[in-house]
Formats: structure tokens, sequence, C-alpha cells
């Protein structure tokens, strides 16, 4: 075979770095994002905070007196991507950097700098974008036109998340009042720390007292019979002690036990006897009401029956629920939008918004240098920056172009909910619509009726008698509002409410109505049927 020298002409994409972190800062939560910040700020030494004030405004100053003598005006002050969004004026442009992926172009956009510019030292990244680095500090639109930080009372929301307190801690602190000693608080703080997130203990009493057991035996492995029987007795007292706590209920190894902890609590009313003999029999017949057993099994009359029953609905069956995993049910919104008659005000929310900038001092001593490991630290610095607004600005986009697209729900709730795509908001702001699930995955928007995630506003169509569709979150409102309204003694089955979706226009199958209504979590007809 003979050696030869052949071109070849060929597409590629090139992912560079910068793409990477835009796509991937697009699609992380607040929490995450306030994470990943933080982490950044500990591993980038030319990223800080930009919380001094006066500083930031004395340096500015000085700054444009400097570049207004130097004569440069192709900073990076005059990039539109740095415009902040929420005070008014144009967007700024946002590249779509999943379609930059899925098209066919031969690399990413131009001016785009990759570290090998860096390393070769031609200053393509520093000369094109910002000769000035202060140009790449960025407030947010959380700061006001004087500078001044708005609404810093909120906080962030890893501390909202951090100020909300465990069950386990809630009952430790009781547990201080208890006048015990080492050997009881030991056992006592073992059940404890073995609670779920409802404030069961999902272990029975004999495995929990097994495995303290091996504990004391690791400690101490001359204990004998006599200590094992010390502690089992330890166990069933902590036991004790922990069903007496507050809240009630909690300790219980199963649902009848917890009800039955939080009718003890109750005065002893004819009622409160009733639902404690309910509590002897099988649940599941109070699950479905079988009032004929339940008559049979508890020797109650049908008005002792009824009043018991309407007591145990009363009960919390899950009494660690206003405890149990605070910090993930924190939702702080991303996006907050306030009516005002007919008119809608889209704004970010300044407490998700990040205050960063690149260090002046680190900066000016680097600059001059090119190459070399520290120059594309500080590249990495400006460009997070860059992609963090570039990930609010799109975000920003997204959540007013759902804002006109659904003026109809912020006037007049969920019943008002339009049929929406991704593909419609796509096509709109000319973006991929995978940019937009990203955007709209694990984002808020805070409104009149309550925060939603962005994905909440899209849904898939009914059709109408006139031609026309439905949304489905319309449709299940109404299901919810019909419900609401029914005759609590003959309640709406799913057909029956199929045939009133009817009469009102949307075409809707009765098997379309349940999982409607199980989406709902809204029981079958005769589990909501009063007696």
């Amino acid at each position: 075979m003979k050696p030869g020298l052949a071109l070849r002409v060929s597409q590629h994409l090139t992912l560079t770095p910068q793409l990477q972190q835009s796509i991937r800062l697009l699609q992380l939560s607040t929490l995450e994002m306030a994470q990943e910040v933080e982490q950044m700020l500990a591993d980038n030494p030319f990223l800080e905070r930009a919380d001094d004030e006066d500083a930031t405004t004395d340096g500015a100053g000085e700054r444009a007196a400097q570049a207004g003598a130097d004569g440069d005006t192709e900073d990076g002050a005059d990039d539109p991507a740095l415009t902040t969004p929420a005070h008014g004026g144009d967007e700024p442009a946002v590249p779509d950097t999943v379609a930059l992926l899925e098209s066919a172009t031969p690399a990413a956009p131009d001016d785009w700098p990759t570290p090998a510019d860096a390393d070769a030292g031609t200053g393509g990244a520093d000369d094109a974008f910002v000769p000035d680095d202060t140009d790449w500090s960025w407030d947010g639109p959380g700061v006001d036109r004087d500078g001044r930080q708005a609404d810093e009372e909120h906080g962030s929301a890893a501390e909202l998340a951090r100020s909300t307190e465990r069950l386990q801690d809630h009952l430790h602190r009781q547990a201080l009042a208890l006048h015990l000693d080492d050997d009881e608080r030991a056992a006592l703080y073992f059940l404890i720390e073995s609670l779920d997130d409802d404030g069961y203990l999902s272990d029975s009493l004999e495995d929990l007292t097994a495995a303290l057991w091996r504990h004391v035996q690791a400690a101490d492995p001359t204990a004998g019979e006599a200590r094992q029987e010390e502690v089992a007795s330890l166990m069933r007292r902590a036991l004790g002690w922990l069903q007496a706590m507050e809240p009630a209920g909690v300790g219980a190894r199963h649902l009848a036990e917890c009800l039955r902890l939080q009718i003890l609590e109750q005065p002893n009313t004819p009622e409160a006897r009733a639902a404690l003999a309910l509590c002897e029999q099988p649940i599941e017949w109070i699950a479905r009401r079988d009032m004929r057993r339940l008559a049979q099994a508890t020797g109650l009359d049908d008005a002792a029956l009824r009043a018991g029953l309407a007591l145990l609905t009363r009960l919390e069956p899950k009494p660690g629920r206003r405890f149990a995993d605070a910090e993930r049910q924190i939702i702080v919104p991303d996006v907050i939008v306030t009516v005002q008659g007919a008119q809608f005000d889209v704004q970010l929310n300044p407490a998700v918004l990040p205050r960063l900038r690149v260090s002046d001092l680190y900066a000016q001593a680097l600059r001059g240098l090119r190459g070399g490991d520290l120059q594309q630290r500080l590249q990495e610095a400006r460009w997070f920056i860059k992609n963090l607004q570039q990930r609010f600005d799109t975000i920003l986009r997204v959540a007013r172009a759902i804002v006109e697209r659904q003026r109809s729900f912020f006037l007049h709730g969920e019943v008002g909910m339009r049929p929406l795509v991704l593909r419609d908001i796509a096509d709109e702001l000319g973006l991929h619509e995978s940019t937009i699930s990203r955007v709209t995955t694990a984002k808020y928007m805070a409104t009149p009726f309550g925060t939603f995630e962005l994905k909440y506003f899209f849904g898939s169509s009914l059709g109408t008698d006139a031609g026309g569709n439905a949304s489905s979150t319309a449709v299940r409102a109404l299901i919810k509002q019909m419900i609401a309204a029914e005759d609590p003694r003959k309640p709406l089955s799913d057909s029956q409410l199929a045939d009133l979706l009817k009469e009102q226009g949307i075409e809707c199958a009765r098997r379309t109505v349940a999982k409607y209504r199980e989406a709902l979590r809204i029981p079958t007809a005769s589990l909501r049927k009063t007696l």
C-alpha cells in the first residue's frame, strides 16, 4: 500500500468548558445553584462577593474616568449580555446553548474564548471581551438604581431551610425536662433517633432493643444476661416516655397505635371511647367505612359509630409531617409575579440572585501577564459570572413568555389555564425545546394564587364542542370544584363527573376523569360518602 496525503473537509461540534457550564447552571435548582456559587467562591480566588457598596462605587467611578481618558469604549460594560434585565429596557440576547449543541455548526460561537487562547498567550479572551475586570462584576437584578440591595431581609434559601426544627431536635428538647439517669437518657435518645420522617418507629421494639444491646456489648464485653434484661426494661420505659411527648402519636409502631395515642390525649367522652373501640378493628374496615362489620365487632350503635369515625378523621395520621424533611420542602421562588389590574409585573426574586465580581486586586496584579494557570482561573471566574447572568436572563424571558400566554390564569385562577406546550414558548423565544425544559424544571414562580413550578403552566389540551381546546389543568380545577360542591351523602362518581364536563362542552372520558381525580389525591365516591 502506497502512503500519500489527502485533504478531507468535515464538520464537528466543539463543546467548550464554558458551554458545558452554561448548560449545567441552567438546569440547577435554586438550592443547587447556591451550593455551586459557594463551591466556586471557595475554589476560585479571583471570585468574590460584591458586598462592599462604597468600595464598588468608588472603584467604578475611578475606572470610568480612566476609561474615558483612554478612549476605551469597547469594553464589557457595553455588552448587552451584561445588562441587568430587572431594570427594564431591551432584554439581552441570550445564546440558546442546546440549539448550539444540536445544530450542524462546526464549532461554538467565534467570540467564545477557549482555554487554548489563554494558554497560547493570544489574549483573545481578555482583549476582545473585557479589558477591565470590574465590568464582569454583577450585582444582579436585586440591586436598585441607587445601588442598594433589595429585600435583604429575605435571606438565602439555605438559611430558610436551616431555620426549621427537626422532629428529633424537638423531642430532644422535651427530653431535657425529664429527670433521667444516664442509661435512661441514652435509651430515649436511641429511640428518638430511630424515628422516621412521619414520627413512627419503623422497626419493632425487639429489633431496636437488640441493636442497642449490641452497642452495650461492644462497649462492655463482660455484660451478662442481667444487663441485657436491664436494657430491655429501659427500652420499654423509654418507649412510654417517647409516646407521651408532643406531637401526640409520635413513637407509634403503626397507624392504629398512632390514632389511639392521640385519642388518649383527649377528654374521656363517648365519642373518644367509640373511637378507641374502632382503633382495635382492622384499619381496612375503617378506610372502607364498613358500618356493618364495625357495628358487629364493636357493638356500637349507628350514632356512636358515626361520632367515632368523625373523631378519627380529625386526627393526624403522620405526627411528624410538619417536621419531616423541612429542608427539601423549602421552596424559594425564582420569579415573582404581581398583578395590578390587567397589568403584570414579572421580576426575578432578589433573594436568589448572587452578587459576585472578579477581585480587582488579583486581576490588577495579573494585568499584562499571558498564559499560565492563574490567567485561566481568572478567565473561569469571568465566565462563571457571565453564565450566571445568562441563566437568570433566560429564566426571566421564559417566565415573561409564560405569563403572557397564561394571562387568563393570573386573572381568574386555575379554571382560566390555557393549553400550552414547551414548543410554543421555544418558538416564541427562538430557543430550543430542550432549553425550555431545563429552564422550567425545579424553577418556581410566586403568583397571587400561590407558588408554582414553571412546568405547572404547561398542560395538554382536551377537545371541546366548540372546536377549541381546554387545558388539562383547567379541567382538573373544574373537577375539584364539582367535588367540593357535591352532596356529601351522594358524592359524584367518575362517570357523573364526565357527564357534567360534557354538559360544559368538554370531552373527557371516565378514565381520564379518574386519572385527574387521583392526581388531585381525591378518593373515590364511596370513600367520600358521609354517613
